[in-house]
């Protein structure tokens, strides 16, 4: 397939133009794109389809399955558009990967910038397991709270405002973002599975958060380690609950969810807190109180 010059996906800002960028021509650049997906996902099941000033491209991929096939990512970079698009089971696993490498990232650089102002907590869960641990104050635990559930409300509602005024907004897609069981998970899990891979990933995540911030830890690794951590997670848990772990964030995806979201919002409050606690106690049960007998 011929491409024109113009068409370069290495201009897009997305979690696969990195794949993408090992091509050398753009000639070959969406035959070697796909090619590189296709291997790593290990489905013959997705497709490119370009759309450029000139009118669409022929699609790239193979030539049955498409018309049963889901949208994984409609990307653009001036008058040219790429949709990837993948078999439901492979397009759901795509996304997934993609959501949790945002996630681990964003994390990673905001406790990088805000860790030496206020710890860099962003998150319900992690201040009461820290507290719980001995790691934080309990006198300020309400004012973090408050900061955290403001911050993410106003993070959603901008958000929704940015992409209500966009051409390929779509307010079901939006409230795809809550987290939940049954009908909000995306693998179709029930409540108990919900609460278990919530509480049980928060609990990992403290623990990691809490030793990779001892006084015994190496310094300058713990925002990579913390977000990569989460990358991780979340790349076990966006099938089943959509990946909360963060009451804050749950909050404020289900105020524009719609009503089941705001049913199901308990959950996610009282999962990641309880997986905080226990990993707070636990932690300071086993080795901080070694450390302070020795002391």
């Amino acid at each position: 397939m011929a491409l024109p010059p113009a068409v370069s996906l290495a201009a897009i800002p997305s979690a696969f133009a990195a794949a993408c960028r090992l091509s050398r021509t753009d000639g070959e650049l969406f035959e070697r794109c796909r090619s590189v997906l296709v291997r790593r996902f290990g489905s013959e099941q997705i497709w490119f389809t370009v759309t450029t000033p000139s009118g669409s491209l022929p699609r790239v991929g193979a030539a049955d399955g498409f018309e049963s096939s889901a949208e994984v990512a409609r990307l653009a970079t001036g008058e040219t558009e790429v949709v990837i698009s993948a078999e439901a089971a492979v397009a759901a696993e795509m996304r997934g990967v993609a959501m949790s490498l945002a996630l681990g990232l964003s994390v990673v650089v905001g406790a990088y910038a805000f860790g030496p102002v206020s710890g860099g907590h962003f998150n319900p869960a992690v201040t009461f397991g820290l507290a719980v641990a001995g790691r934080f104050a309990w006198r300020e635990v309400g004012g973090y709270l408050a900061a955290q559930l403001v911050g993410a409300i106003l993070a959603s509602t901008l958000l929704l405002g940015v992409l209500s005024t966009g051409p390929l907004f779509d307010i079901v897609v939006f409230q795809g973002a809550s987290t939940g069981y049954d009908e909000l998970s995306p693998g179709g899990f029930g409540l108990l599975s919900m609460l278990l891979v919530e509480t049980i990933a928060t609990a990992v995540f403290l623990f990691v958060i809490l030793g990779v911030t001892s006084v015994r830890a190496a310094a300058g690794f713990a925002p990579l380690a913390i977000g990569l951590t989460l990358t991780m997670l979340a790349l076990v848990a966006i099938p089943v609950s959509n990946a909360s772990f963060n009451p804050a964030r749950s909050i404020a995806t289900a105020i524009y969810g719609g009503g089941e979201a705001l049913l199901q919002v308990w959950a996610s409050i009282v999962a990641p807190i309880l997986g905080a606690v226990i990993a707070g106690a636990v932690y300071k049960l086993v080795f901080e109180r070694p450390a302070a007998l020795t002391a």
